[in-house]
């Protein structure tokens, strides 16, 4: 199997997310398999809003596009809805391709810290 994974949240960073994506990745590789990540790092990039550490692909949609097509993959994961992901979302939504995608932030709770948005208007 060919595995295209995007994230917003990779190396050099060391979160959570970052470990476990790794983690993953290794045992998909151990069982045989093929794996791709797309990352911030094939990418221009700028400091997150409130966040400087966290660098976002900056315009990334022709990049995420021409990676997917070149690797061809049978199964596609999107592991953060940020620039990367949303661009990813947004070429297999055009090209009627499966994905799967997960959350991994109470972004709720990450935007109130960051900016007076009551909760209820986040959750909804």
């Amino acid at each position: 199997m060919r595995l295209a994974l995007v994230t917003d949240a990779w190396l050099p960073q060391v979160n959570g997310v970052v470990r476990t994506l790794g983690h993953t990745i290794r045992q998909i590789e151990a069982a045989g398999h093929e794996v791709t990540v797309i990352s911030p790092a094939d990418f221009r990039t700028i400091p997150c809003p409130t966040y400087p550490e966290i660098r976002l692909a900056w315009r990334p949609f022709h990049g995420v596009a021409r990676r997917l097509a070149e690797f061809a993959p049978e199964r596609i994961h999107i592991a953060t809805e940020e620039p990367l992901g949303l661009a990813a979302r947004r070429y297999c939504v055009r090209h009627g391709l499966r994905f799967t995608t997960s959350y991994h932030t109470q972004f709720p709770e990450y935007l109130r810290a960051r900016l007076p948005v009551p909760l209820a208007v986040s959750y909804a």
